[in-house]
C-alpha cells in the first residue's frame, strides 16, 4: 500500500505544497470573525510582524509531522477504496483535527519562544475548531496534491 508521502509531489514540488498551505492558512484567518476571529487576526498578524516568514517556516517545519498524523486516515482511506482521501478528512473531521492539533501542541511545548508559547496557550482552546473549519480547504488541497 502506498503511503501519503510517496503519493505526494515531495521533495521536488515542496516549495508549492508549502505555497498552498501557506495561501489557506491566509485564507481561513481572513474568514475568521466576531471576538474569536479578532483574536486570531490579531495573533496571525502580530506572528508575520515578529518574525517574517515564520508561519511559511513553521508549515515547513511540521509538514513532515502534519503528513505523519495523516498517515493513518489516508491508509483508511485507501483500504476502504475511497475515490478521494479528501472526502474521508471530511467525514473524519474531528479525528482529523484533533491529529493535527497534537502535532503543534508536541512542538508547542519544545518551544523557546515564550511569547509565541504564551498566545499559543491563549488561542489552543478554540484550535480544534479552527482547523476544523479549515479541513475542507485541506481536503480539497490534499485531493489536488497527491499524485499531481
Amino acid at each position: 500500500m502506498t503511503t501519503l508521502l510517496e503519493r505526494l509531489p515531495l521533495p521536488q514540488e515542496r516549495t508549492r505544497v508549502l505555497d498552498d498551505c501557506c495561501a489557506l492558512i491566509d485564507r481561513e484567518v481572513k474568514k475568521k470573525k466576531g471576538l474569536k476571529g479578532l483574536a486570531v487576526g490579531t495573533a496571525y498578524k502580530i506572528l508575520k510582524a515578529i518574525k517574517p516568514g515564520a508561519v511559511r517556516d513553521a508549515v515547513d517545519g511540521l509538514l513532515d509531522d502534519f503528513l505523519a498524523a495523516l498517515e493513518r486516515f489516508h491508509a483508511d482511506s485507501l483500504a476502504a477504496g475511497d475515490a478521494s482521501f479528501g472526502q474521508t478528512i471530511k467525514q473524519r473531521a474531528a479525528e482529523v483535527a484533533e491529529a493535527l492539533v497534537q502535532v503543534t501542541d508536541r512542538r508547542a511545548e519544545g518551544s523557546k519562544h515564550k511569547a509565541l508559547l504564551k498566545m499559543y496557550r491563549k488561542l489552543r482552546p478554540s484550535a480544534i475548531n479552527h482547523v476544523q473549519e479549515a479541513l475542507p480547504g485541506l481536503a480539497e488541497l490534499m485531493d489536488q496534491t497527491i499524485d499531481s
